[in-house]
């Protein structure tokens, strides 16, 4: 039988997981991101990559940080997983959350895998946060507003079932066409590579003019319709598949040598 502590602090783990799933991108786009990376990779980084990680893919590390996030040890890294900027300002126009942000982190995960000096167990948890949090940053509402926690707080139907502008970027949009992330991440790796940046501040730019669009849209709007999905989709595949190879050039500048 249990022990009255024991169900008291597993009903706190439980509960912080189910009030916490509004702040991240859904599993299968983190996956799609993880895969896209994967396969454009070079040798080195490959090598590094798997040696850090005990041979682990990008895929299957890139939820750990939200599966962490139902252990109360790693509350103070909540903040890591986003950004809140004004619609009128970017991020070097803004404040600095003093307990860090998405750019603050991505910088810091860099920071540590590129120190030679840095145990195989500090690199493989920033290695691991690294992974999510360039999946985050390409999610448009990780660069929302703060009066709304990035869309949490405008509540919405999404095809009559009550939720959130956030939860249907995270995750009801790539729900609703049921593909499973392989499938989904193959298909966007056939589309024309783009170049992409290394400064997780652009990245924070290109996001924050995205969301700019997605808040324009929802005004007065209560219902998610069909119509709705299958118009903002194409921009979701764009911005996974920019993050995908987004990881993976990052992931080959810290693993250059």
């Amino acid at each position: 039988m249990l022990k009255p502590k024991t169900i008291i602090l597993f009903f706190l783990i439980v509960s912080h997981a189910i009030f916490s799933n509004e702040d991240v991108w859904g599993k299968v786009g983190h996956q799609v991101i993880g895969e896209i990376a994967t396969q454009n990779l070079s040798l080195n980084a490959m090598y590094q990559v798997k040696k850090i990680l005990d041979g682990q893919s990008l895929s299957l590390v890139s939820t750990w940080a939200d599966e962490m996030r139902s252990n109360p040890e790693f509350s103070k890294y909540n903040s890591w997983h986003y950004v809140n900027m004004p619609l009128d300002k970017e991020y070097h126009e803004i404040n600095k959350n003093p307990k860090g942000d998405v750019v603050q982190a991505i910088n810091k995960c860099i920071e540590v895998l590129k120190e030679e000096n840095s145990s195989k167990e500090l690199k493989s948890f920033h290695l691991k946060y690294l992974v999510h949090l360039i999946g985050d940053i390409h999610q448009p509402l990780h660069t929302g507003r703060f009066e709304d926690r990035g869309g949490n707080d405008i509540k919405l139907n999404f095809l009559g079932n009550a939720s959130n502008l956030h939860r249907v970027w995270d995750t009801q949009i790539i729900e609703y066409f049921t593909i499973d992330y392989k499938s989904l991440a193959n298909d966007l790796i056939n589309k024309q590579k783009t170049q992409v940046s290394l400064n997780p501040i652009d990245w924070s730019y290109e996001s924050h003019q995205e969301v700019k669009k997605i808040y324009s849209q929802i005004l007065a709007k209560e219902n998610i319709s069909s119509d709705y999905i299958e118009k903002n989709f194409s921009l979701i595949k764009s911005q996974l598949h920019k993050g995908g190879l987004t990881l993976a050039a990052v992931l080959n500048d810290i693993f250059k040598k």
